[in-house]
Order: C-alpha cells, then structure tokens, then sequence
C-alpha cells in the first residue's frame, strides 16, 4: 500500500481548539507545515520546516510534490476539498499517497444558519474568479451560496443582481462563523448599504426577479435577443437542436468554429456544469461580441480564438464536439476538425447554401451519420391579416466518432 505521506488538514473559525485528535496529531507529527500566513500562525514556531502559498499556487504544488517521502501537512480552510486547496491537489497527486480531513464547510454553516437544504443551493466561488460567473445562476426562487474574495465583494454582488434584475433579491453575508466574532449583514440588493464588511466572509442570496425581467433558462435555446450580434447567430430554434445534436456533458470541451456571435458556444457552456468551450471567430467585430456575450450570460471562461480555421486551431486542446457553423463547404477544415475529435465525439455541421448541402452529403457518403433540414417560419403580419415568414432553411449534418 502506498505510504500517506501528505496531509490536508481543514481548520475552521475556531483554530486549532476545534480540529479532531486525529487532525491534530497529523499537524505535529508533520516535518514541513504548507499553509496561508493565518494559518501558519497559529503553530508556534518549532524549527520545523514551513511553506507559505504564493503565486503562481502550482509552483507551490511543485514544491509539495518534491517533498514526497517526508511527512508534509497542508493546512486549509474549512472543507479542503468545497473550492478549497484540496480539489487543487488531488489534480496532481494520487489520493492514495494523501489524507484529507475536512470540518464543516463555509456552506454547510451557512445552510445551518438559514435552514436551506444543501442540496437545493448552488454554490459559486467568487474567490480569485470572474464576478460575471454569477450572472449564470440568477433565475427566479434560485438559492445561492458566493465564496467571496474579500470585503468588497457583498457590494459587488448586489450591484450586479441590480445591474442584472434581481434587485429585489434578499442577501445574507455571514462573517468568521464559528468564531467569537462571528456576525451577519443582511438586506435587499437595491438597498444594499453595508460598507465594513470582514475579507473572510460567505454571502448567501435568494434570487427574486424585479418586474420585468426576463428570466434566462439553462435549456439551450436562449431569445436571439439575450445576444449581442450583427445576425451573425444561429437563429433560435436552430440553436436549440443544434446542440441537442451535439449533447454537452459536464467538463467537455467543445470548438465552435465560425463562431459569429458565440451563442452556441455559451449555450453549451451554460447547460452543463464544468462544460469548456472554445470559440474561433475571424472578424473583430464579432469577437468583441463573444467577449460580451460570455460576460453577460455567465460564462467568462469561455476561450476566444481570434484567426481563421483551420489554421487557428493548431494547439488548441483536443475537443469532445465540434461544431462548424460557418465553412462547411470547406473539406480541409471539416477533414481537420474530423481528425481532431475524441472517440465519441460528436460532430455537427450547419450549411445555408447548396454548396453546403453538396459537402455534407459528400461527408455523409464518406462517414456515415444523419443529414437533417431545419426548416422555421415565424407567423408575421401580411397587410391586415397574418401569415408564415420562413427564416432561411439549414441543412444539419452530425456523426458520432467511433
């Protein structure tokens, strides 16, 4: 069995008073002591060897894993493993060589405190991460729990559910729980006037729409109006079996290639949790767009590859799906998007012209794999009366590799 030479261990607002006996004797049985400033001193100094986390975080990581064979302890906040240093760790060290100990998460006491059943919250980390993640999560009756990076962060919270719809929302922020000091803040995001406020503290929401706004689904098939764009943009319905066909799972990775305005992509990013994406998009124009787009529907993470396929692609990661929804016609960018994909991954093609249709029917006898035509027509005023105004039919072309 592999020697535990690596321990993580959880401390709450309480210190070193409140972690188990065995959390203990993982400490000061340790030869190097890893952990933030607060952390590190709350152990006397004792000759033993000590680590402090510094940017970049992996080049501690690297140190960590070069000690292998001494007995190294990491301390951590709360749950090692809830957005803490833990999850970080287990990316680039085998779980058998570690022992994790844990105390009640941030969340969980905030759940405590309000009653809220943990499983029906979304939790977010505000921590080190874009605030725009949150604009993701905002749906009417919606429970979420924000780590937030400091002090600053509850006002910044409220102003975004204001500049977002959700002022009349209810926030709770919950400062050193557990801890002698610990103490809440509360009120609307509208009114929200609080100015000290501790750098470690948890925010809770409860997500109540203001008259008016529009709530945004995570089902794909988004309003075109949601998007910034030039119509540039894979209409609705089109959008909404679009990505049916190519099926996002959590932390796939997919390549929207001619992206336009990059609802595809961010649809994609939105409907599953961890789901990557990047976009590939030649005009400037556009990808300013994309930017915007990302920012506002929750998904600042999303790559944008300015440069034309195929040659934009090289280096990039290899995709789970791809979809190609400008240059189908292109046998040179679907050959090399083709060769790209994961087995199992999927592959989905629009085309508006016949040039199009001739290419996905020359893949199709190469490949295999469905060809479909999606045709709508919105009803639209004819004079006095009302008739069928049809957008321009797409021809679909999906296969999964074997």
């Amino acid at each position: 069995m592999t020697a535990r030479w690596l321990s993580v261990v959880g401390i709450g607002e309480g210190g070193l008073d409140d972690v188990s006996s065995r959390a203990r004797a993982l400490i000061d049985g340790a030869e190097v002591l890893v952990g933030g400033t607060r952390h590190l001193a709350m152990i006397d100094e004792d000759g033993r060897e000590r680590i402090a986390w510094r940017a970049p975080l992996l080049d501690v990581v690297s140190d960590i894993k070069a000690l292998k064979g001494r007995l190294v302890c990491v301390l951590a906040t709360g749950d090692p493993l809830f957005f803490g240093i833990g999850a970080t760790l287990t990316r680039h060290i085998p779980i058998t060589e570690m022992t994790i100990m844990s105390v009640p998460s941030a969340f969980s006491l905030a759940c405590a405190r309000l009653g809220w059943p943990m499983a029906e919250v979304e939790a977010i980390s505000l921590h080190a991460r874009p605030l725009d993640l949150l604009n993701a999560h905002l749906h009417p009756g919606a429970r979420l729990l924000l780590l937030s990076r400091d002090g600053k962060t509850p006002g910044k919270v409220a102003k975004s559910l204001v500049a977002g719809g959700f002022g009349a929302s209810r926030i709770w922020v919950f400062e050193h729980m557990d801890g002698a000091r610990e103490r809440v803040v509360e009120g609307t995001a509208a009114a929200w006037r609080a100015r000290k406020i501790a750098d470690l503290n948890t925010i809770a929401v409860a997500c109540v729409a203001d008259a008016g706004t529009m709530a945004l689904a995570r089902v794909p098939g988004l309003p075109d109006g949601a998007f910034t764009h030039d119509g540039q943009i894979t209409k609705r319905q089109v959008r909404a079996a679009t990505l049916a066909a190519l099926g996002p799972l959590p932390r796939q990775l997919l390549w929207d290639v001619g992206a336009g305005s990059g609802a595809i992509a961010i649809e994609w990013m939105r409907s599953a949790s961890g789901a990557r994406a990047v976009t590939i998009e030649r005009n400037a124009k556009r990808v300013r767009h994309i930017a915007t787009n990302a920012a506002r529907l929750g998904v600042p993470g999303l790559q944008i590859v300015a440069g034309e396929a195929p040659a934009a692609l090289a280096g990039l990661a290899k995709p789970d799906a791809v979809f190609i929804g400008g240059g189908g016609q292109d046998d040179v960018l679907v050959r090399r998007c083709w060769r790209a994909l994961a087995s199992g991954g999927r592959l989905v093609v629009n085309v508006v012209t016949l040039e199009g249709e001739e290419a996905v029917l020359r893949w199709r006898r190469k490949l295999g794999g469905d060809v479909v035509r999606i045709a709508v027509s919105h009803a639209a005023p004819i004079g006095r009366f009302t008739g069928w105004q049809p957008l321009r039919t797409v021809t679909q072309f999906s296969k999964v590799k074997p």
